[in-house]
């Protein structure tokens, strides 16, 4: 994932957010994006992934790499391989992702509070049918939308602040299972920007073999957020992830 971080307002907002979806797609259909993830192979327990043994055999196209989880039975680590294709028939049925336009009216400030400690707060999975994976939340954001004041959990994702987030839009002009945003920092460590023109749809949108985090309930919003990316389109009928 790309983490788009910036300090300072910049003077061209609506240009910035042209480039940010002109990056968008390059990343979507580039040989390792979303687009390109044909299979996810959970190993066995205690068997270790070896990509090189996987690629054997494999169209050029492929690229084989690997990952870890926890089980959420027994709590052990869980290891598997990814499968690549930059020919895959995601790739080459996209189209675009569709976007409400861009609106400055969506850029919230919200204020950031660091919590001490590793805190971890359960967030529910995609395809863990109810089950739940805790993910560390270092800190809260608070923020008023129209009128009324959210307390949002934001997961560390590799060093960047990712909100996962539901409103009133999803499952019908937005990806049903909610939408993500990186959250902004700026010089003043308790103030974040919240810029909503660059939610975007998650990975489990363009491949079935993620394994998404879901918007915990204090991460819905009562208000319909119209900004940011909607859905993907793809061309001759090929089945979008809804």
């Amino acid at each position: 994932m790309s983490h788009p971080l910036t300090d300072q307002p910049t003077a061209d907002p609506a240009g910035e957010w042209d480039a940010w979806r002109s990056e968008r797609h390059r990343a979507l259909t580039s040989p390792t994006g979303n687009l390109a993830l044909v299979e996810t192979r959970w190993l066995p327990a205690g068997e270790r992934p070896d990509a090189e043994a996987a690629h054997a055999g494999q169209p050029h196209t492929v690229t084989v790499t690997t990952l870890q989880r926890t089980d959420l039975v027994t709590g052990e680590p869980e290891h598997g391989l990814r499968f690549w294709d930059a020919d895959s028939d995601a790739i080459r049925h996209f189209e675009r992702v569709d976007v409400f336009p861009y609106d400055p009216a969506w850029v919230l400030e919200a204020t950031y509070t660091p919590v001490p400690g590793a805190r971890r707060v359960p967030f529910e999975h995609i395809r863990d049918n109810g089950g739940t994976r805790d993910l560390v939340v270092p800190g809260d954001i608070t923020l008023t939308v129209d009128g009324r004041a959210h307390t949002l959990s934001a997961f560390d994702d590799d060093g960047t602040l990712l909100l996962v987030f539901g409103d009133p839009t999803n499952g019908d002009t937005t990806y049903g299972a909610g939408r993500f945003l990186f959250v902004q920092r700026t010089e003043d460590d308790g103030r974040v920007l919240l810029d909503f023109n660059r939610a975007f749809v998650p990975p489990c949108g363009f491949s079935d073999q993620y394994n998404c985090p879901m918007p915990p309930r204090q991460n819905r919003f009562h208000l319909p957020v119209e900004a940011g990316e909607k859905l993907p389109v793809f061309r001759g009928g090929f089945p979008a992830q809804h």
